[in-house]
């Protein structure tokens, strides 16, 4: 009887369908706050809290929804990424056809929202908004889906969440190319010098972790200083982290970063991501 609590929390960290279910608490109950006049202002509060890290005269300051925005969810992209690599390298998409689908699917799911708005927004001087209804939410629909657990085609996971990337990186392209005001190009040529040391390192078969995720640090830190959406180093990183050889599987750094990262993306950024941005006033 002492350890059924234990035993009860452990079924439940299990189950594939324990971070949705996360996920939408964290999401109801940041509802909950906004909509209440006495949590409002603590909810706002914590989440405009002035986060900062500086090492001489270099900062990066930001309150604390952008650390969770363009931080946590670097990660969740990160593991988004290997994961669907190793479809690319050894699962269903290893048949390049199967990406096709996806990739128009994202192209219209951009394209399409987009004209619904401009058609409905022609000559209201509001126009500059076509691209809100053009990005589709991955870690909200991903948890929806994981809701239903096993009962979901492992194909149709594979598919919205390749077209979920496709989706995210072109509204991230999107964000780059139409609405940054001041683009560092000094960042971006670090953050592509690091994308060009990380090649060098796949192709000469390095396979300690070590010395990618510096290079994803930098890569990130260089993309928020560029004011691009640096969401996009999780992606990046994810393509150059070796696979390793398929007969040992033991020793496979993609792997093994995609175990260890799957738990803490489940049931601590997804939910903290939910809670920092569903709270819609309504």
């Amino acid at each position: 009887m002492h350890n059924e609590p234990q035993t009860t929390i452990t079924t439940f960290l299990k189950l594939e369908s324990a971070g949705g279910i996360l996920l939408m608490l964290a999401a109801l109950l940041a509802m909950v706050c906004a909509n209440t006049s006495f949590l409002q202002q603590y909810y706002n509060l914590l989440l405009s809290t002035p986060v900062e890290v500086r090492v001489s005269g270099f900062e990066i300051a930001k309150p604390l929804l952008l650390w969770i925005n363009d931080g946590l969810m670097a990660t969740f992209f990160l593991l988004v990424g290997l994961e669907l690599k190793q479809e690319l390298l050894e699962g269903q998409l290893t048949d390049r056809r199967n990406i096709v689908l996806p990739g128009i699917g994202a192209i219209g799911g951009m394209a399409f929202p987009a004209l619904v708005y401009l058609y409905f927004n022609a000559g209201s001087g509001v126009t500059q908004g076509w691209a809100i209804p053009a990005a589709t939410d991955i870690a909200f629909a991903l948890g929806v889906l994981s809701l239903l657990g096993s009962r979901v085609p492992v194909s149709l996971k594979i598919f919205l969440t390749s077209l979920a990337i496709f989706d995210d990186i072109g509204a991230i392209l999107i964000i780059a190319l139409f609405y940054t005001a001041k683009i560092s190009f000094v960042a971006i040529i670090v953050a592509l010098s690091c994308v060009a040391l990380l090649a060098m390192l796949n192709r000469f078969g390095v396979m300690s972790k070590s010395p990618y995720m510096l290079l994803g640090i930098i890569m990130w830190v260089a993309l928020l200083k560029s004011s691009v959406h640096a969401t996009l180093a999780g992606v990046a990183l994810a393509m150059f982290i070796p696979l390793g050889a398929p007969a040992n599987k033991d020793h496979s750094p993609l792997r093994t970063m995609e175990r260890d990262l799957h738990a803490v993306v489940a049931f601590l950024i997804l939910p903290v991501f939910a809670f920092g941005n569903a709270g819609i006033n309504l």
